[in-house]
């Protein structure tokens, strides 16, 4: 299933992508899975039940698109998770995972605007695979960690580089409004036989600016979970952005920074394409 999330006049529901339109799983679950985090945690049967007997409640040109969990409890992001990547930037693999957060309001849905700060020009692209937890993960095992996955989604986890280097924490740099894209959908895990094969490509106004492959990533995703949940409670509908390849803005010279009416897309194999516009904060 494709899950979405979405507002419907004033009210948010959720649902599954079908034939153009939407399977309102909200309306039909109800107080079974009042929210997309319940369906994700308790009713993915029953969600998958229902979208392969209903035809659409909703078109889907008829709702707005938010990020397919709307206020995940935490995201966790990787940073440096691709070795060409952490070449560019001047860095060796590290020995962990590199590990920072983002706070839920930084979240920017499908078609949203991507904002550029108003104290800053410095802003760059990073497409990435997103990760959902579908289980309460705690010291999670490797061999176990895939049964905590709810499915995937596209993250684009744009940077405000200079805030992001003004000492050794990323945090400044990763949490300016609206520069965390994510969506279209939530993609659920047993429609991807392997996420570690999936092409992962970034384009600005069209040009292709990052070209990889999830094959690449240094930690894959059970070591990411095992490791996140070794200091931390996870819980459904918690997101991990798993790191992004090489070529960002940061990594050329002079940087190609995204700037005012750019158009930014990230597009992974069986997942889809995510679209952003850049516009200047007011």
């Amino acid at each position: 299933m494709k899950l979405v999330s979405f507002l419907d006049g004033q009210r948010l529901g959720y649902g599954a992508v079908k034939d153009g339109g939407i399977v309102d799983l909200s309306a039909r679950l109800g107080a079974e899975a009042p929210t997309i985090k319940d369906c994700i945690a308790t009713s993915l049967g029953k969600a998958a039940l229902e979208t392969g007997r209903a035809a659409p409640d909703l078109a889907l040109a008829a709702v707005k698109l938010l990020p397919p969990v709307p206020a995940p409890g935490k995201i966790l992001c990787i940073g440096v998770n691709y070795a060409d990547h952490a070449a560019e930037m001047g860095r060796k693999p590290p020995p962990y995972p590199t590990v920072f957060t983002r706070f839920a309001d930084t979240l920017a849905g499908p078609g949203d605007d991507l904002i550029l700060p108003r104290n800053s020009a410095d802003f760059d692209y990073e497409g990435e695979l997103a990760v959902v937890i579908g289980r309460p993960a705690r010291h999670v095992r490797e061999a176990d960690a895939m049964a905590h996955v709810a499915g995937y989604s596209i993250f684009q986890d744009a940077s405000v580089r200079d805030f992001q280097r003004h000492t050794g924490q990323f945090t400044p740099g990763k949490n300016f409004p609206a520069t965390g894209g994510f969506g279209p959908w939530l993609v659920t895990a047993d429609e991807i036989r392997d996420p570690h094969a999936l092409s992962i490509e970034t384009m600005v106004n069209g040009t292709v600016r990052q070209h990889g492959s999830t094959a690449d990533m240094i930690f894959r995703i059970p070591a990411i979970i095992a490791y996140l949940s070794s200091f931390t409670a996870l819980h459904p509908g918690d997101v991990i952005a798993t790191g992004t390849p090489s070529g960002v803005a940061a990594g050329q010279t002079p940087p190609p920074w995204l700037k005012a009416e750019d158009v930014v897309e990230v597009e992974i194999g069986q997942i889809g394409l995510l679209r952003h516009r850049v516009s200047e904060e007011g």
